[in-house]
Parts: structure tokens; sequence; C-alpha cells
């Protein structure tokens, strides 16, 4: 890092006490512990789980300041193209579904994904209801509108794992 002239910021950096949890562990020692059981990093929680076989794994899910700050953006997004033909809406919100996915579509975050869609799909149903005078768009609308203007559904982009290495 002194090689280009960085340096590490102080109070952004600190180091974190990220083991896999021991099986002798009781629920009281786990309450007194002050090191963390996750830290969020790049945009995801890292956090201790089980693999299907049993093993400790490091996985990971969209951290929820992340989360929320895409919907919010997105909601903001709707609101300034209130009035844009729904044909540009969709394919607008396609591409901003397709690149949160390329980030966020890692192995063990689907349901973070799923909640991204999801949200999604609620934030455009209400921004269209309000282009509207006579109400709300009901939902069966919006079901009906969606056969032909459907957002792409979540799916995992990356294969990353990760592994402890057994001593």
């Amino acid at each position: 890092m002194s090689k280009y002239g960085l340096t590490v910021h102080p109070e952004k950096t600190r180091l974190v006490r990220f083991e896999p949890p021991q099986a002798d562990d009781s629920e009281t020692e786990e309450r007194d512990s002050p090191e963390p059981k996750t830290f969020d990093f790049l945009g995801f929680t890292h956090y201790w789980g089980r693999s299907q076989r049993g093993v400790w794994v490091v996985k990971r899910k969209t951290a929820n300041s992340r989360l929320k700050r895409a919907l919010a953006a997105l909601s903001e997004w709707c609101r300034k193209n209130l009035h844009a033909p729904i044909k540009e809406q969709h394919q607008k919100l396609t591409e901003k579904l397709r690149g949160h996915y390329g980030y966020y579509g890692i192995i063990g975050n689907f349901f973070s994904l799923q909640e991204y869609r999801e949200g999604a799909r609620r934030i455009w149903r209400r921004k269209l209801s309000r282009r509207r005078r006579d109400g709300d768009v009901t939902w069966a609308e919006f079901l009906r509108m969606e056969k032909h203007y459907s957002l792409p559904r979540a799916h995992v982009v990356h294969g990353l794992r990760s592994r402890v290495a057994k001593s």
C-alpha cells in the first residue's frame, strides 16, 4: 500500500475475530462475547453457517443497509420516471435488476435477491398507482400487466464458495 501512497483509515479499519462457532459454546457465552458473529464487507454480511455436509462455511448475504439503500434508490428512480411509458420503465427496471443480480448473485444469497425483486415489484405497482386518478393499481391488474412486462426472476450468477481448512 505504501508503494502507492495509500494508508489505512484508523476509524474505518479494525480487526474482527471471525472463527467458526465451537460445539461446546453455550448460549450464555455467546451473549457475553464481545466479538461479532457477523461482519459487513463489500455490501455483504458474512456469517458462519453449516453446509449441506455439516461443515462450517462462511456464508454471505446482502447487507441489510445495502438492500434498503438499493430499494430506496429504485423507488426514487420510479418516482422521477413516473410518466415514462411502461415499456421504457420495464426495460430500465429489468436492467437495474440484472445489474443487482450481477453483483449480489452469489451462492447462498438467493433469498436476498428474491427480496429485492419482490421489493421492486411492490415499488413499481405503487408508483404506477400514482399515475391514476381512479384509485390504485390492484394486484390483479398488476399481475395481468406483468404477463407482458415481467421482471427477471432472481438467480445466482456467481458460484463463489468458501470452506474452512481443517487444521
